[in-house]
C-alpha cells in the first residue's frame, strides 16, 4: 500500500477524488442530516464537478496500479 500511495498517478487520482466528489457528498449528507432547509436540493454545480473528475480519477487510479504492478514484475521477475 504505501508503495502504491507513493505514486504520483495515485496521488493525483485521490486528490482528484476527493476535490471532485467531496462537494456533492457534502451536499448530499447535509440534506440528510437535515442541515439544509431543502430536503431534496438539486446540486447541479457539484455534480457537474462530480462528474467531470470522477472518471480522470479512475483513470490515474488504475494507472497507478498498473505502474506499480509492472515497477514490482520488473523488480522480481519469477
Amino acid at each position: 500500500m504505501r508503495t502504491y500511495l507513493g505514486s504520483w498517478l495515485a496521488r493525483i487520482g485521490l486528490g482528484l477524488l476527493v476535490i471532485g466528489t467531496g462537494p456533492l457528498l457534502a451536499v448530499v449528507l447535509a440534506a440528510k442530516l437535515g442541515l439544509t432547509s431543502d430536503p431534496n436540493p438539486n446540486p447541479v454545480g457539484p455534480g457537474i464537478l462530480a462528474m467531470l473528475t470522477f472518471w480522470p480519477a479512475l483513470g490515474c487510479l488504475l494507472g497507478a496500479l498498473v505502474e506499480v504492478w509492472w515497477r514490482r514484475r520488473k523488480k522480481n521477475p519469477a
